[in-house]
């Protein structure tokens, strides 16, 4: 495969990525609704995971979780390497920062006299 092939393909690739993590249109060629099922399944995927690494965050944002984490996730696709607890920590922080979530209280630590 000579470089332009794999600069097109890569973009293609690039494309695909866009429309099933995040905002992107559906690349030239894919089927659109099949699109937006796997987009849709990703997506609940990605959530439920976030749920279970925090449920404290998920309980805590209640019935707003779901549409909170939907807008965040369309915004902020997961990076290559990224781990789900660094994902579920950058949501919890866009939620703090979106003063959709409190902020943490810090836990103070003291020594207890023997």
């Amino acid at each position: 495969m000579t470089r332009p092939q794999r600069e097109r393909l890569a973009a293609r690739q690039a494309e695909l990525l866009r429309a099933l993590l995040g905002d992107g249109a559906p690349p030239p060629g894919f089927d659109a609704d099949r699109l937006r099922v796997e987009a849709r399944a990703l997506l609940n995927k990605r959530r439920g995971i976030v749920a279970v690494l925090r449920p404290d965050v998920a309980d805590a944002l209640g019935e707003r979780f779901r549409p909170l984490f939907d807008t965040y996730a369309r915004a902020h696709p997961r990076r290559a390497g990224s781990r789900a607890r660094e994902d579920a920590a950058a949501f919890a922080e866009w939620a703090v920062a979106q003063g959709e979530l409190a902020p943490p209280r810090k836990r103070r630590w003291w020594r207890r006299a023997t």
